[in-house]
Protein backbone atom coordinates (compact mmCIF):
# COMPACT_ATOMS: atom_id res chain seq x y z
CA UNK A 1 0.00 0.00 0.00
CA UNK A 2 1.29 3.35 -0.67
CA UNK A 3 0.46 6.02 1.61
CA UNK A 4 -0.80 9.57 0.28
CA UNK A 5 0.87 12.68 1.15
CA UNK A 6 -1.23 14.82 3.16
CA UNK A 7 0.85 17.75 3.01
CA UNK A 8 2.86 20.37 0.80
CA UNK A 9 6.30 19.48 1.07
CA UNK A 10 7.03 22.82 -0.73
CA UNK A 11 5.46 24.50 2.31
CA UNK A 12 8.39 25.91 4.39
CA UNK A 13 8.52 27.58 7.69
CA UNK A 14 10.83 29.02 10.95
CA UNK A 15 8.67 27.93 13.63
CA UNK A 16 10.60 25.10 15.12
CA UNK A 17 13.29 22.84 14.36
CA UNK A 18 10.42 20.23 15.34
CA UNK A 19 8.60 20.69 12.12
CA UNK A 20 11.59 19.47 9.68
CA UNK A 21 11.36 16.37 8.57
CA UNK A 22 13.58 13.00 8.83
CA UNK A 23 17.50 13.45 7.79
CA UNK A 24 17.67 10.68 4.81
CA UNK A 25 20.44 9.04 6.51
CA UNK A 26 18.54 8.69 9.98
CA UNK A 27 15.48 7.16 8.10
CA UNK A 28 18.20 4.86 6.32
CA UNK A 29 19.14 3.72 9.92
CA UNK A 30 15.67 2.87 11.05
CA UNK A 31 15.15 0.95 7.96
CA UNK A 32 18.31 -0.96 8.29
CA UNK A 33 17.35 -1.87 11.71
CA UNK A 34 13.50 -3.47 10.50
CA UNK A 35 14.82 -6.63 9.18
CA UNK A 36 14.37 -10.05 11.61
CA UNK A 37 13.67 -9.50 15.31
CA UNK A 38 15.97 -8.47 17.83
CA UNK A 39 15.19 -8.85 21.68
CA UNK A 40 12.75 -5.89 22.84
CA UNK A 41 13.27 -3.02 25.97
CA UNK A 42 16.64 -2.51 25.11
CA UNK A 43 18.32 -5.79 24.88
CA UNK A 44 18.82 -5.36 21.44
CA UNK A 45 22.43 -5.07 19.67
CA UNK A 46 21.74 -1.22 18.54
CA UNK A 47 21.48 -0.19 21.87
CA UNK A 48 24.17 -1.94 23.28
CA UNK A 49 26.46 -0.23 20.16
CA UNK A 50 24.64 2.94 21.56
CA UNK A 51 26.14 2.80 24.68
CA UNK A 52 29.67 2.17 22.97
CA UNK A 53 29.40 5.24 20.99
CA UNK A 54 28.44 7.65 23.60
CA UNK A 55 31.56 6.49 25.15
CA UNK A 56 33.15 7.20 21.96
CA UNK A 57 32.06 11.28 22.88
CA UNK A 58 31.96 11.05 26.56
CA UNK A 59 34.47 9.18 27.74
CA UNK A 60 34.63 5.29 30.00
CA UNK A 61 31.66 4.87 32.33
CA UNK A 62 29.08 7.00 30.62
CA UNK A 63 25.58 5.01 30.89
CA UNK A 64 22.64 5.90 27.78
CA UNK A 65 19.40 5.39 28.31
CA UNK A 66 17.19 6.29 25.09
CA UNK A 67 14.00 7.89 25.71
CA UNK A 68 10.63 8.82 23.81
CA UNK A 69 11.07 12.73 23.34
CA UNK A 70 12.96 15.46 25.39
CA UNK A 71 10.51 15.98 28.29
CA UNK A 72 10.65 12.70 29.36
CA UNK A 73 14.68 12.55 28.94
CA UNK A 74 14.44 16.22 31.64
CA UNK A 75 12.01 14.55 33.71
CA UNK A 76 13.15 10.91 34.31
CA UNK A 77 16.77 12.45 34.10
CA UNK A 78 15.88 14.79 36.84
CA UNK A 79 13.84 12.47 39.29
CA UNK A 80 16.50 9.79 39.12
CA UNK A 81 18.94 13.01 40.33
CA UNK A 82 16.59 13.78 43.43
CA UNK A 83 14.65 12.42 46.52
CA UNK A 84 11.27 13.36 47.26
CA UNK A 85 11.29 16.45 48.90
CA UNK A 86 14.16 17.74 46.16
CA UNK A 87 14.16 21.14 44.41
CA UNK A 88 15.54 22.45 41.02
CA UNK A 89 17.07 25.18 40.20
CA UNK A 90 16.67 26.77 36.49
CA UNK A 91 16.07 29.62 34.50
CA UNK A 92 12.73 31.13 34.16
CA UNK A 93 12.83 30.80 30.45
CA UNK A 94 13.78 26.64 30.95
CA UNK A 95 11.90 24.87 28.76
CA UNK A 96 11.59 22.63 32.38
CA UNK A 97 9.91 25.57 33.44
CA UNK A 98 7.16 26.89 30.88
CA UNK A 99 7.30 24.62 27.81
CA UNK A 100 6.32 20.88 30.00
CA UNK A 101 3.30 21.20 30.75
CA UNK A 102 4.06 20.78 34.34
CA UNK A 103 5.53 17.34 33.81
CA UNK A 104 8.53 18.35 36.01
CA UNK A 105 5.83 18.96 39.16
CA UNK A 106 2.64 16.80 38.11
CA UNK A 107 4.49 13.37 36.92
CA UNK A 108 7.89 13.71 38.71
CA UNK A 109 6.70 15.57 42.10
CA UNK A 110 9.76 17.80 41.52
CA UNK A 111 9.46 21.60 42.79
CA UNK A 112 11.55 24.24 40.34
CA UNK A 113 12.84 27.20 41.45
CA UNK A 114 13.01 29.39 38.72
CA UNK A 115 15.39 32.31 38.69
CA UNK A 116 14.54 35.06 35.99
CA UNK A 117 17.63 35.88 33.68
CA UNK A 118 18.15 38.42 30.47
CA UNK A 119 19.86 35.38 28.21
CA UNK A 120 18.51 32.41 29.40
CA UNK A 121 21.68 31.83 31.15
CA UNK A 122 22.37 31.30 35.23
CA UNK A 123 25.55 32.40 36.87
CA UNK A 124 26.28 31.46 40.32
CA UNK A 125 25.22 34.88 41.35
CA UNK A 126 21.66 34.17 39.86
CA UNK A 127 22.27 30.53 41.44
CA UNK A 128 22.71 31.40 44.42
CA UNK A 129 19.32 33.32 45.00
CA UNK A 130 17.79 30.30 45.46
CA UNK A 131 20.34 28.21 46.81
CA UNK A 132 19.45 28.55 50.47
CA UNK A 133 17.82 26.52 53.12
CA UNK A 134 19.15 23.42 53.08
CA UNK A 135 17.50 21.65 57.03
CA UNK A 136 14.53 23.71 56.79
CA UNK A 137 11.63 21.36 56.38
CA UNK A 138 9.54 24.02 55.47
CA UNK A 139 11.36 24.60 52.45
CA UNK A 140 11.70 22.44 49.02
CA UNK A 141 15.50 21.52 48.86
CA UNK A 142 17.96 22.72 46.43
CA UNK A 143 19.57 20.06 45.43
CA UNK A 144 19.84 20.01 41.10
CA UNK A 145 20.71 22.74 39.40
CA UNK A 146 19.54 22.93 35.55
CA UNK A 147 20.78 24.47 32.47
CA UNK A 148 20.47 25.04 28.72
CA UNK A 149 22.74 24.56 26.17
CA UNK A 150 22.38 26.06 24.13
CA UNK A 151 19.52 28.39 26.00
CA UNK A 152 15.78 28.68 24.88
CA UNK A 153 16.93 32.06 23.61
CA UNK A 154 19.51 30.88 21.10
CA UNK A 155 22.47 31.33 23.73
CA UNK A 156 25.44 29.78 24.57
CA UNK A 157 27.38 28.96 27.76
CA UNK A 158 31.22 29.07 27.47
CA UNK A 159 33.25 26.21 28.97
CA UNK A 160 34.29 28.32 31.48
CA UNK A 161 31.06 29.62 32.47
CA UNK A 162 30.02 26.06 32.99
CA UNK A 163 33.09 25.07 35.08
CA UNK A 164 32.37 28.01 37.18
CA UNK A 165 28.42 26.82 38.13
CA UNK A 166 29.89 23.21 38.16
CA UNK A 167 32.09 23.89 40.98
CA UNK A 168 29.99 26.52 42.57
CA UNK A 169 26.82 23.94 42.28
CA UNK A 170 29.05 20.74 43.42
CA UNK A 171 30.64 23.12 46.03
CA UNK A 172 26.90 23.39 47.74
CA UNK A 173 26.67 19.95 47.59
CA UNK A 174 24.26 19.82 44.55
CA UNK A 175 24.30 18.23 41.07
CA UNK A 176 24.36 19.64 37.73
CA UNK A 177 21.67 18.98 34.96
CA UNK A 178 21.79 19.91 31.27
CA UNK A 179 19.02 20.39 29.01
CA UNK A 180 21.11 19.56 25.64
CA UNK A 181 17.85 19.43 23.50
CA UNK A 182 20.56 21.52 21.22
CA UNK A 183 23.53 20.35 22.86
CA UNK A 184 24.59 19.76 19.07
CA UNK A 185 24.21 22.67 17.72
CA UNK A 186 26.47 24.21 20.80
CA UNK A 187 28.97 22.15 20.31
CA UNK A 188 29.17 23.35 16.55
CA UNK A 189 29.04 26.95 17.41
CA UNK A 190 32.14 26.49 20.09
CA UNK A 191 33.92 24.40 17.50
CA UNK A 192 33.80 21.98 20.56
CA UNK A 193 33.87 17.71 21.08
CA UNK A 194 30.65 17.06 23.42
CA UNK A 195 32.56 16.10 26.43
CA UNK A 196 34.96 19.64 26.63
CA UNK A 197 31.83 21.22 27.89
CA UNK A 198 29.52 18.75 29.58
CA UNK A 199 31.73 15.79 31.19
CA UNK A 200 35.21 17.50 31.51
CA UNK A 201 33.27 20.63 32.90
CA UNK A 202 31.25 18.79 35.26
CA UNK A 203 27.69 18.02 34.33
CA UNK A 204 26.72 15.14 35.89
CA UNK A 205 23.61 14.69 33.59
CA UNK A 206 22.96 14.98 30.20
CA UNK A 207 19.30 15.31 27.97
CA UNK A 208 21.00 14.45 24.63
CA UNK A 209 18.62 15.60 22.15
CA UNK A 210 18.15 13.75 18.73
CA UNK A 211 14.76 14.91 16.99
CA UNK A 212 15.50 18.43 16.99
CA UNK A 213 18.93 17.51 14.33
CA UNK A 214 17.27 15.42 12.03
CA UNK A 215 16.19 12.47 14.20
CA UNK A 216 12.15 11.26 13.83
CA UNK A 217 11.80 11.10 17.66
CA UNK A 218 14.60 9.81 20.44
CA UNK A 219 16.52 11.65 22.76
CA UNK A 220 19.18 9.73 25.79
CA UNK A 221 19.52 10.38 29.36
CA UNK A 222 23.24 10.21 29.42
CA UNK A 223 24.38 10.05 32.70
CA UNK A 224 28.23 11.15 32.99
CA UNK A 225 28.90 11.01 36.75
CA UNK A 226 27.30 7.66 38.23
CA UNK A 227 27.01 9.05 41.65
CA UNK A 228 24.64 11.65 40.90
CA UNK A 229 22.01 9.71 39.59
CA UNK A 230 20.20 6.29 40.73
CA UNK A 231 17.43 4.16 39.72
CA UNK A 232 16.58 4.93 35.86
CA UNK A 233 16.25 1.61 34.94
CA UNK A 234 13.02 1.72 37.09
CA UNK A 235 12.16 5.17 36.17
CA UNK A 236 12.09 4.85 32.82
CA UNK A 237 9.60 2.46 32.79
CA UNK A 238 7.84 3.77 35.95
CA UNK A 239 7.30 7.26 33.51
CA UNK A 240 6.64 5.38 30.20
CA UNK A 241 9.53 6.10 28.65
CA UNK A 242 10.44 2.55 28.20
CA UNK A 243 10.11 1.36 24.38
CA UNK A 244 9.75 -1.91 23.48
CA UNK A 245 11.11 -1.47 20.21
CA UNK A 246 13.97 0.72 21.24
CA UNK A 247 16.31 -0.17 18.81
CA UNK A 248 14.54 2.18 16.23
CA UNK A 249 15.78 4.68 18.76
CA UNK A 250 18.87 3.94 18.83
CA UNK A 251 19.65 3.05 15.50
CA UNK A 252 18.84 6.64 14.90
CA UNK A 253 20.95 8.28 17.83
CA UNK A 254 24.23 5.99 16.11
CA UNK A 255 23.44 7.16 12.74
CA UNK A 256 23.91 11.13 14.22
CA UNK A 257 26.54 10.36 16.39
CA UNK A 258 28.49 7.24 15.34
CA UNK A 259 29.50 9.66 12.05
CA UNK A 260 29.42 13.33 11.47
CA UNK A 261 26.06 13.64 11.08
CA UNK A 262 25.19 15.48 14.10
CA UNK A 263 27.80 17.86 13.57
CA UNK A 264 27.13 18.53 9.51
CA UNK A 265 23.53 18.91 10.66
CA UNK A 266 23.96 21.42 13.32
CA UNK A 267 26.53 23.14 11.67
CA UNK A 268 24.18 23.65 8.59
CA UNK A 269 21.03 24.98 11.09
CA UNK A 270 23.54 27.16 12.77
CA UNK A 271 24.86 28.67 9.30
CA UNK A 272 21.12 29.00 8.09
CA UNK A 273 20.57 31.12 11.21
CA UNK A 274 23.47 33.35 10.61
CA UNK A 275 22.47 33.93 6.69
CA UNK A 276 19.13 34.73 8.04
CA UNK A 277 20.35 37.38 11.07
CA UNK A 278 23.00 38.60 8.52
CA UNK A 279 20.76 39.54 5.17
CA UNK A 280 18.32 41.06 8.27
CA UNK A 281 20.75 43.34 9.76
CA UNK A 282 22.00 44.27 5.63
CA UNK A 283 18.18 45.30 5.15
CA UNK A 284 18.67 47.19 8.31
CA UNK A 285 21.32 49.03 7.47
CA UNK A 286 20.42 49.84 3.95
CA UNK A 287 16.76 50.79 5.14
CA UNK A 288 14.94 47.86 3.13
CA UNK A 289 14.04 46.40 6.25
CA UNK A 290 12.57 48.78 8.58
CA UNK A 291 11.74 48.74 12.63
CA UNK A 292 13.14 45.12 13.06
CA UNK A 293 15.46 44.53 16.04
CA UNK A 294 17.00 41.81 17.41
CA UNK A 295 16.88 40.57 20.55
CA UNK A 296 19.36 38.29 21.41
CA UNK A 297 22.82 37.32 19.86
CA UNK A 298 22.46 34.71 17.63
CA UNK A 299 24.70 31.91 18.86
CA UNK A 300 22.73 28.25 17.58
CA UNK A 301 20.32 28.10 15.16
CA UNK A 302 17.81 30.26 16.47
CA UNK A 303 17.15 34.35 15.75
CA UNK A 304 15.30 36.37 18.63
CA UNK A 305 14.02 39.92 16.93
CA UNK A 306 11.09 42.29 17.37
CA UNK A 307 9.05 43.68 14.58
CA UNK A 308 6.77 46.57 14.24
CA UNK A 309 2.90 45.90 14.88
CA UNK A 310 0.88 43.54 12.13
CA UNK A 311 4.23 42.74 10.30
CA UNK A 312 4.50 38.88 12.23
CA UNK A 313 0.56 38.06 11.42
CA UNK A 314 1.35 39.00 7.92
CA UNK A 315 4.31 37.39 7.30
CA UNK A 316 3.05 33.97 8.79
CA UNK A 317 0.51 33.87 5.61
CA UNK A 318 3.35 32.44 3.98
CA UNK A 319 6.11 31.40 6.78
CA UNK A 320 5.00 29.74 10.33
CA UNK A 321 6.64 31.05 13.14
CA UNK A 322 6.27 32.13 16.80
CA UNK A 323 5.96 35.12 18.44
CA UNK A 324 8.24 34.68 22.06
CA UNK A 325 6.83 37.87 23.67
CA UNK A 326 3.57 39.00 21.77
CA UNK A 327 3.35 41.90 23.96
CA UNK A 328 6.74 43.72 22.80
CA UNK A 329 6.57 42.07 19.26
CA UNK A 330 9.05 39.52 19.88
CA UNK A 331 9.59 36.57 17.59
CA UNK A 332 11.48 33.42 17.02
CA UNK A 333 12.89 32.29 14.22
CA UNK A 334 14.05 28.96 14.28
CA UNK A 335 16.24 27.02 11.56
CA UNK A 336 16.75 23.48 11.12
CA UNK A 337 18.72 21.23 9.02
CA UNK A 338 16.66 21.24 6.22
CA UNK A 339 16.72 24.43 5.78
CA UNK A 340 18.17 25.87 2.56
CA UNK A 341 19.37 29.07 1.25
CA UNK A 342 16.73 29.65 -1.11
CA UNK A 343 14.43 29.25 2.15
CA UNK A 344 16.39 31.89 4.08
CA UNK A 345 16.54 34.42 0.94
CA UNK A 346 12.71 34.30 0.50
CA UNK A 347 11.88 35.12 4.15
CA UNK A 348 14.12 38.07 4.22
CA UNK A 349 12.49 39.54 1.02
CA UNK A 350 9.30 38.35 2.33
CA UNK A 351 10.76 40.61 5.87
CA UNK A 352 11.65 43.73 3.57
CA UNK A 353 7.96 43.25 2.00
CA UNK A 354 6.00 43.74 5.13
CA UNK A 355 8.25 46.16 7.03
CA UNK A 356 7.86 48.88 3.94
CA UNK A 357 4.30 48.05 3.01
Amino acid sequence: MTVTTLHNPNVRGFASDNYSGIHPEVLAAIAAANDGHQVAYGEDEYTARLQQVFTQHFGVGVEAFPVFNGTGANVVGLQSMLPRWGAVIAASTAHINVDEGGAPERVAGIKILNVPTDDGKLTPELIDREAWGWGDEHRAQPLVVSITQSTELGTLYSVGEIRAIADHVHGHGMRLHMDGARVSNAAASLGLPLRDFTRDAGVDVLSFGGTKNGAMLGEAIVVLNPEASAGLTFLRKLNMQLSSKMRFVSAQLIALLESDLWLRSASHSNAMAQRLRAGVEAGIADGSIRGVAFTQPTQANGVFATVPDGVADRLRESFRFYDWDAAKNEVRWMCSFDTTEADIDAFIAAIERETTR
